[in-house]
């Protein structure tokens, strides 16, 4: 990367017949991104409102809820990082989770005028269409000649296995278009005499990111700094670096400043705020890659469609790799090629090809997985996830810095061939089956989607008013956590549509409670989630004692507990939920219920 100059001096001029050319080709690549971020996000555009994604509607809600609170924070005045309205009593850091709140500020007009479902569903697909045209950009204005080779290297990382299975409701990680752009501001650091401006621009876009996709940009530092490094020290690059060093140092602490003033507060609530935790509530043995992975295909592509989909992932949000072997085989012969014919970029390709090696080794993990069988051999990432923000991340996720290093070695591989193209028509021809063989598997097919239960009228005729004290505190039931995310889907409806606040206990969101101090996903559980949970799984009424009324009333006092709602349909993430079993628990713990508009309610009397 650092070895194309134009990062420093910007593009050469170009003759009108070569300029009329380049902007066909860039409306061509936008054409195509668009069409592509609507054709995988499609099963949802025919109703926002009413459709999820399948495989992961509770993800899906969460940042619904996260779009719906961060707008209504910012209009009313309240702090859009911490809160009060779900896990009552204790609240919820959300410095520590996704709380995506730059596009929550941004997009809540939006939110507003459409609701927050249509508009979790427009930053999905701009996400998508907005990293494809972000790494075009940097591919075709500063690192290649070819707009074919921007088009091609942009358009795979932008809609790479990684980015598609992300795709199924991650708004932080298909954010993919900070990358290139935090790429050009820390390489612009290099240039004399603008160390100052650079440095305060990379600093606020360094803000940006960590307040849309803090692991993202943690994994994006990361590897930069392998990349810098290996690059720095390979003996064709050393004087240069050498010669540079000093700005850019000057111009990167300019950034730390900036960026550490911006996020003083943020960080703050992240290490030392209340409800902080250390540590994540998944499982970086679960959560690692498989090494089979890599050679193998997605389901949400070609391939999948055709049957060659595995399940060596731990679900299907977390394809990080999953490249193929063809597309492993095109990338190895394009470097070598690269490395034999461009003696000029072999300091940049020693270090992209160090960077995914790294990377690659660090995803697999505490302990190695074949074909999801672990094995008794250790991995680097067994020392390094101890160390303190390392151990909040998922290792499986590290492999997504392989996509943009496979991206660019294929955008500089058809550079090179389109400005020195083969001697001989049958080598030409064998690289074009080559590419076509590795890349057509990968084209993306659109995600999963279902008709996900309906918000009951009791929401949004805003008849709950009349069960609730302002700010106070409703729950439906089963009580919401992850896999049951009706509290917030309910919350988010009444937020964004002006009805006014009110509290829920537990929620989805990562908190205190986990083994060792370590985070856990929702809240340390209860005896009335608990039973909730047991009749909404089973079907199977729990028996109630009398231990189990005062454990009961308990947690109702612990609450606050002012109104008690079991909707007709329940969406449950994971399972379907049986309705009949979880309203005859809540008769025998909470007495007959009354029939208002389309839900029970249990009116709860003050403690």
């Amino acid at each position: 990367m650092p070895s194309s100059p134009s990062l420093a001096t910007g593009p050469a001029p170009t003759s009108p017949p070569r300029a009329a050319r380049d902007r066909r080709a860039d409306l061509i690549v936008v054409l195509v991104a668009l069409a592509l971020a609507v054709w995988v996000t499609s099963g949802l555009w025919r109703d926002p409102n009413v459709r999820t994604i399948t495989v992961n509607s509770s993800d899906q809600a969460l940042f619904e809820w996260l779009l719906a609170f961060g707008g209504h924070a910012v209009t009313h005045g309240e702090n859009p990082l911490f809160t009060y309205l779900i896990n009552v009593p204790d609240g919820v850091n959300l410095a520590v989770n996704t709380s995506i709140t730059v596009y929550a500020v941004v997009f809540a007009p939006l939110t507003y005028l459409i609701g927050p479902p249509a508009t979790f569903l427009v930053i999905l697909t701009l996400n998508l269409f907005a990293t494809a045209l972000a790494w075009y950009w940097l591919l075709s204005r500063h690192l290649v000649r070819s707009r074919l080779a921007a088009g091609i290297g942009g358009v795979f990382i932008a809609y790479s296995p990684g980015m598609v299975s992300h795709a199924n409701a991650h708004l932080n990680w298909t954010a993919g278009w900070l990358v290139p752009l935090l790429v050009w501001r820390l390489f612009a650091l290099r240039r004399p005499g603008h160390w100052l401006r650079d440095g305060v621009i990379l600093g606020v876009l360094v803000a940006l990111a960590f307040s849309i996709a803090a692991e993202g940009l943690f994994f994006t530092a990361l590897a930069l700094g392998v990349f810098v490094a290996v690059w720095a020290l390979h003996p064709t690059r050393r004087a240069e670096a050498r010669a540079a060093l000093p700005t850019f140092l000057r111009g990167l602490g300019v950034t730390a400043v900036v960026a550490g003033v911006l996020l003083s507060y943020p960080l703050w609530l992240h290490f030392a705020g209340p409800q902080r935790f250390h540590g994540t509530g998944f499982d970086p043995v679960i959560h690692s890659e498989d090494i089979a992975a890599f050679a193998a295909f997605p389901r949400r592509s070609l391939a999948g469609e055709a049957g060659l989909g595995t399940a060596l992932a731990p679900n299907p949000t977390e394809e990080n790799s999953f490249f193929g072997i063809p597309l492993l085989v095109l990338t190895v012969i394009c470097f070598v090629a690269l490395w034999r014919r461009d003696a000029a970029r072999r300091g940049t390709l020693w270090a992209l090809g160090a960077t995914a090696l790294i990377f690659t080794v660090l995803s697999f993990g505490p302990v190695a997985k074949v074909n999801g069988r672990r094995t008794d051999l250790p991995m680097p990432f067994d020392l390094l996830g101890q160390l303190p923000v390392v151990n909040a991340a998922l290792p499986a996720r590290l492999s997504l810095v392989v996509a943009p290093v496979i991206g660019v070695l294929l955008a500089y591989a058809i550079d090179q061939l389109r400005h020195d193209p083969p001697r001989y028509r049958p080598t030409e021809l064998a690289w074009v089956i080559g590419f076509a063989v590795a890349l057509l598997p990968l084209l993306p097919t659109p995600l999963l989607t279902h008709e996900r239960e309906p918000i009951p009228r009791f929401i949004t005729a805003g008849t709950w008013r009349e069960y609730v004290s302002p700010g106070g505190v409703l729950t439906p039931l089963p009580l919401p956590v992850d896999i049951y995310p009706d509290g917030q889907r309910w919350q988010a409806y009444a937020l964004s549509h002006r009805q006014g606040e009110f509290a829920i206990p537990g929620g989805f969101f990562l908190g205190p409670g986990g083994p060792d101090g370590r985070g856990r996903i929702g809240p340390v559980p209860r005896t009335l989630s608990a039973l909730m949970d047991q009749a909404g799984r089973t079907g199977l009424v729990p028996i109630v004692t009398d231990g189990t009324m005062r454990e009961v009333q308990a947690d109702l006092r612990l609450w606050r507990i002012e109104a008690v709602v079991l909707p007709d349909r329940v969406h449950g993430a994971k399972f379907d939920v049986d309705e009949e079993a979880v309203r005859r628990t809540a008769t025998a713990l909470f007495g007959e219920p009354q029939r208002v508009d389309d839900v029970w309610v249990w009116r709860i009397p003050p403690a």
